[in-house]
C-alpha cells in the first residue's frame, strides 16, 4: 500500500507517517517545513518539500499515485486564524480544495482528513459532543475546518476519493513545539522545564478534552486498513481544565505550582469534549493513553530534547 501524508515532518504527521510505516506501507510525507521538522521524520519514509498551496504539491501527489492519503498540512493555530483568516483560508480550504482535485487525478481511493473536534463545535450545547452536534465554529479556523469536509463530502459524492473526517480533541504528546502554535501541554512543558514562568490565558476554569498522539495515529491507520468512511470523533470524552493540568504537570516535575494569568485567548471555547463511541463501536477505536501516562511521556521526551540541546 502507498499511503501520502501531507504534513509528515510537524507533530501528528511525523506520528502518523511511522504507524503507516510500522504497518508495512509505502510512505511519501510532502511539509513545507514551515512548523515541522525534519528530525521529526521516521527513517524509512520517502520525503520532499513542498507546500500545499503551490502547484508543484499536486503534481507530486500525481507522481506518487497513493492509495491512500492522510492529510494533515494545515495552519492549526487558532489565534493565528483570528489575526489572518485570509491565510487560514488559503492553507486549510483552498489548500485542502487543491489536493482533493490531485488526489481524483492520481486515482486515490480515500483521503483521511484531520479536523478538529473542538474548534468545528463551537460553543458546546452537550457534553460530550457527539457527531450530531450542530457545528457554530467561534473562530476561523474551526470555520476552515468545517468548509474543507464539505470538500471532501463533495469529492466523494462526484466520484472522487472517498473521505474520512477524524475530529481530533486536543493533541499532546512528543514533538509537539513548546512555541509559536504549540497546544497548552508542550507550552506548559516548554516553561516548566526551562524554569520560566507559567501562564494561563483566563481564569484556568475552560476545559479541553486531551487525547495522546499515538492514539490519534492509531485511529489514521484503522480508517485506511478497515476502508472506514464517515465523520469520528477522536478524543476521551474526559473534560479537564487547566488549572488542573497545571498543577498535575508541575506535581510530575516536581515544582512549585504558582502560574500567571492573563486575559482570555480570542476564539477559543469555555468547555469542550467530544464523545468517541461512535469511533469505537465502528473502528474498534478507542484512547489507550490516560491524561497522567501521556504527560509522564510528553515530559520525559522534552527532559531528553533540553538534555539534547
Amino acid at each position: 500500500m502507498k499511503v501520502l501524508v501531507t504534513g509528515g515532518a510537524g507533530f501528528i504527521g511525523s506520528h502518523v507517517a511511522e504507524t503507516f510505516l510500522d504497518a508495512g506501507a509505502k510512505v511519501l510525507v510532502l511539509d513545507n517545513l514551515s512548523t515541522g521538522r525534519e528530525k521529526n521524520l521516521p527513517s524509512g519514509v520517502e520525503f520532499e518539500v513542498a507546500d500545499i498551496r503551490e502547484e508543484a504539491f499536486a503534481a507530486k501527489v500525481i507522481a506518487f499515485r497513493p492509495d491512500a492519503i492522510a492529510h494533515l498540512a494545515a495552519q492549526v493555530d487558532v489565534r493565528r486564524s483570528v489575526s489572518d483568516p485570509g491565510l487560514d483560508a488559503r492553507i486549510n480550504v483552498m489548500g485542502t480544495l487543491g489536493l482533493l482535485q490531485a488526489a481524483s487525478q492520481a486515482g486515490c481511493r480515500q483521503v483521511v482528513f484531520s479536523s478538529t473536534g473542538g474548534a468545528i463545535y463551537g460553543e458546546q450545547r452537550e457534553f460530550p459532543a457527539t457527531e450530531e452536534h450542530v457545528c457554530a465554529p467561534v473562530s476561523p479556523y474551526g470555520t476552515a475546518k468545517l468548509c474543507a469536509e464539505e470538500y471532501l463530502k463533495l469529492f466523494d459524492r462526484s466520484g472522487g476519493p472517498s473521505c474520512t473526517l477524524l475530529r481530533y480533541a486536543n493533541v499532546y504528546g512528543p514533538r509537539q513545539d513548546p512555541h509559536g502554535e504549540a497546544g497548552v501541554v508542550a507550552i506548559f512543558a516548554g516553561q516548566m522545564l526551562q524554569g520560566q514562568a507559567t501562564r494561563i490565558n483566563g481564569d484556568g476554569g475552560q476545559t479541553r478534552d486531551f487525547v495522546y498522539v499515538s492514539d490519534v495515529a492509531r485511529a489514521n491507520r484503522l480508517a485506511v486498513e478497515r476502508e472506514i468512511l464517515g465523520k469520528f470523533n477522536i478524543g476521551t470524552g474526559i473534560e479537564s481544565d487547566i488549572n488542573g493540568l497545571h498543577r498535575i504537570m508541575a506535581r510530575l516535575l516536581e515544582i512549585p505550582n504558582a502560574p500567571e494569568y492573563g486575559p482570555p485567548a480570542p476564539g477559543e471555547q469555555r468547555r469542550s469534549s467530544i464523545d468517541p463511541a461512535k469511533a469505537g463501536r465502528v473502528m474498534d477505536w478507542r484512547p489507550e493513553t490516560d491524561l497522567e501516562t501521556g504527560l509522564t511521556r510528553t515530559l520525559d521526551y522534552f527532559k531528553r530534547e533540553i538534555e539534547h540541546g
